[in-house]
């Protein structure tokens, strides 16, 4: 079996390492060999973060090369233009479009750029969404994170109550049912 890389990438505080422990969860209970690797950029001050969440029969390595993404799941636009470079050729690419611009740009230095999504769809198959209204639907702006994780469970042959029962198990008991239903909204949103 082949070995299938996973990216997480996002800004500091969207919850980037708790949806890597989520997916990492879901795979062991699959029977996988699971390696995971967090890279945090300025991640304190709203910097650029990624995990790697690799899975297979044998994995060796939690590091992901350019080029060797199988899918990156984005919690902010500009984040998936910073690393679609990781995306192999066929990869799809999950975005949240809600926008959260970096310093240059609220010190206006310089300008967010327009039409990224539209631009990274000629690169690779792009599933964008606006996850912030159905994260707050769900009881919290944070949920963001578990919304694009129920996005990708519909493109991942497991059953959806092992993601429930993941959630479950990562997610703190007084947060549970609000990111139950944060998964729930992102699964059945297309």
């Amino acid at each position: 079996m082949n070995t299938t890389s996973i990216m997480i990438v996002g800004v500091g505080g969207q919850g980037t390492l708790l949806a890597s422990k989520l997916l990492g969860n879901v795979l062991l209970k699959q029977g996988y060999d699971v390696k995971l690797s967090e890279v945090h950029g300025m991640s304190q001050r709203g910097g650029s973060v990624v995990t790697y969440v690799r899975y297979g029969e044998k994995v060796y390595s939690p590091v992901v090369d350019l080029g060797e993404a199988d899918v990156i799941l984005s919690f902010e636009l500009l984040e998936s233009a910073r690393w679609i470079g990781y995306l192999k050729k066929g990869g799809r690419l999950i975005t949240n479009t809600h926008q959260t611009p970096p310093m240059p740009v609220i010190t206006g230095a310089a300008t967010y750029p327009e039409n990224i999504a539209e631009k990274l769809s000629a690169k690779a198959e792009v599933i964008a969404l606006d996850a912030l209204p159905l994260a707050e639907q769900a009881g919290s702006a944070k949920a963001v994170n578990v919304v694009l994780i129920g996005v990708l469970s519909k493109l991942m042959p497991f059953p959806e109550e092992v993601w429930l029962q993941a959630i479950e198990e990562t997610v703190p008991p007084k947060f549970l049912e609000m990111n139950q239903k944060a998964f729930q909204l992102g699964r059945n949103c297309r």
